[in-house]
């Protein structure tokens, strides 16, 4: 069964087991996935900050937006868990001979390339969703106002977990080119 189709307790409870997966990338999109939830309930009440017609465009502008950051982050989730599965896979291939050996080493590249290319996709949607909370907040019911902070809290805890996670995937890629591609990469999303 998918991680994001268990109930919230099974997920919790797959959280907290020993495995290695479901961990913190896989969190962090969750957490994304959740704030992206609570600005598109903000950006949906029927009233607006002052009732001011612009406020319910920007509003509605961001209401496109969002259930497809909340479906990306929420796939993500189990994207995030099978990536680090991944890994550990490779790790697992045999290695008795040079071949097997130059196999497994390739396959732990490609693997660890994945697992850090998924928490990029975490942090790019993350900035966006903090634009976007901008916006909700600036323009949403003051009523729902802790709603948005809490989104936005949310956003900002995906985007430094989902960091965290391509940083220490980082370590592992051989090649210096696509390592520093990809740093690159988050660099510019933690920075928009």
């Amino acid at each position: 069964m998918a991680l994001i189709d268990r109930t919230v307790t099974g997920l919790l409870d797959a959280f907290a087991s020993s495995d290695p997966t479901p961990g913190g990338g896989s969190a962090a999109a969750l957490a994304g996935a959740t704030s992206a939830a609570l600005l598109s309930m903000v950006a949906g009440l029927p009233k607006t900050k002052t009732n001011a017609p612009d406020e319910r465009t920007a509003l509605d502008a961001a209401l496109t937006e969002l259930p497809a950051l909340r479906a990306l982050l929420t796939s993500l989730v189990d994207r995030d868990a099978d990536a680090y599965d991944l890994v550990v896979a490779a790790f697992r291939k045999p290695k008795a001979t040079d071949d097997e050996k130059a196999a497994r080493k390739a396959a732990v590249q490609d693997a660890t390339r994945v697992a850090t290319e998924i928490p990029l996709e975490t942090m790019k949607a993350c900035a966006v969703l903090k634009r976007i909370a901008s916006i909700v907040g600036a323009n949403g019911n003051t009523n729902a106002a802790s709603d948005v902070y809490v989104a936005t809290l949310l956003a900002d805890a995906a985007m430094k977990g989902a960091r965290s996670n391509v940083d220490i995937n980082l370590g592992g890629i051989s090649d210096p080119a696509i390592a520093a591609s990809l740093k690159a990469q988050a660099d510019s999303y933690e920075q928009s």
